[in-house]
């Protein structure tokens, strides 16, 4: 997107550009009792001047799975790769998880799109081992790295299955003794139908919500046992600490559009302020000339005080 800036002066387009190409430095995150979520922009990582950025700077906040027990991951990525390099970015990709085997690495979704002649958009989805989902995740940056292009965004999601679990486990507790005692009454006998019905009732109710126990529990298990990884692929080209565009493309063309709106300017000011001194010229010449001069003598002639004003 272009922006245009009013510079007044040539020496200032250099420190605009100078100005433009520097990146500024944020990181967010927040954490919730039952939901993590973690978020970065991958090139806004604090670097010394003239490093480039390592797969390591850039993969996301360093959250093991051994740190955070009970809770399931989700990890976004997403990357700037120049278009013709997408697609062997995406195959390595897709080759890497191939060669973990099903058991520790699953594809589950896979998109291809050229939008244009020259702009590529793409996705691959998989499900990993847990364990080594953060390995996977910093190859992949480094592959990406590797063809030219850049991390610019990463975000890791946390969902605190572990304790809804342990909660599950206390209620189908709590049901299963619930619907034993009320077992033990309908064999024990001794009870009229209208008293019967209604305890067969609330044991049918009970095996319902225990069903529903069981299945909430075998969810988050699954959510515990596989971590869901996304990466997008997006056109374009970026520089490695500047973020996911060229800063300074952007800087000159900013600088282009100073210069255009300083020349715009001056050429206002000329066109507005041009007829007024051609008008002042003229006046100044025609005093100056025989007709000026013959125009001051009539006035002194006809005009009174006109002696006294001359001698003055």
């Amino acid at each position: 997107m272009k922006r245009h800036v009013f510079v007044l002066a040539t020496p200032l387009i250099a420190t605009t550009i100078l100005l433009a190409a520097c990146s500024e430095d944020r990181s967010a995150g927040s954490g919730q009792t039952q939901s993590m979520d973690v978020r970065e922009e991958a090139p806004m990582v604090e670097m010394a001047a003239g490093e480039p950025m390592s797969a390591d700077a850039v993969a996301g906040p360093n959250v093991r799975v051994s740190a955070a027990p009970g809770v399931a991951f989700n990890y976004r990525y997403a990357f700037r790769v120049p278009d013709a390099k997408i697609a062997a970015v995406q195959e390595e990709h897709a080759a890497a998880c191939e060669t973990l085997g099903l058991s520790r690495c699953r594809i589950t979704g896979m998109r291809y799109s050229l939008i244009d002649e020259d702009e590529v958009n793409a996705s691959l989805a998989f499900k990993l081992d847990p364990s080594i989902a953060r390995k996977f995740g910093k190859d992949a940056i480094a592959s990406v790295e590797k063809a030219k292009g850049i991390l610019v965004d990463s975000q890791i999601q946390g969902v605190e299955v572990g304790s809804g679990i342990s909660a599950s486990q206390r209620r189908s507790s709590d049901l299963q003794a619930e619907l034993t005692r009320i077992e033990a009454r309908l064999k024990a006998g001794g009870m009229g139908d209208r008293e019967r019905t209604e305890l067969q009732e609330q044991a049918r109710r009970l095996r319902e919500q225990l069903d529903g126990e069981r299945d909430t529990r075998r969810s988050g298990e699954e959510q515990l046992a596989t971590t869901p990884m996304e990466f997008s692929y997006s056109g374009g080209e970026g520089i490695p600490g500047f973020g996911s565009g060229n800063p300074f493309a952007g800087a000159w063309e900013t600088a282009i559009a100073s210069f255009v709106t300083m020349a715009s300017f001056l050429l206002l000011l000329i066109g507005g302020g041009l007829p007024w001194v051609l008008l002042g010229a003229l006046v100044l010449w025609l005093l100056r000339s025989p007709l000026g001069a013959g125009l001051r003598r009539w006035w002194g002639k006809n005009t009174p005080l006109n002696d006294a004003v001359l001698k003055e």
